[in-house]
């Protein structure tokens, strides 16, 4: 895992190789690459990363549209990337 491949109009993203906090780190990597409504599926493995990086990504401000138990100890997270708002200035 480096960078975020296409599969059609989704990027994907595997971080099952990683451990936290790298997980997140990674999947912040590969949405600042992203423009403003496009998605990505990022591959987590369970227990740590499923139970950070969600969260992480929410409180990032991005969009959480899914997350799919694959039965083999990992998930799917969808996640759709939301315009940044600006902080107080």
């Amino acid at each position: 895992m480096t960078t975020p491949k296409t599969a059609g109009k989704r990027h994907v993203l595997d971080v099952t190789g990683a451990v936290c906090p790298m997980t997140f780190v990674l999947a912040k990597m590969a949405l600042d690459e992203l423009d403003d409504g496009e998605e990505i599926s990022i591959r987590l493995n369970e227990g740590e990363a499923v139970a950070n990086v969600p969260r992480s990504i929410k409180e990032d401000g991005h969009r959480i549209m899914k997350l799919v138990d694959n039965c083999d100890g990992t998930y799917d997270l969808i996640v759709r990337k939301v315009e940044a708002r600006p902080g107080p200035q």
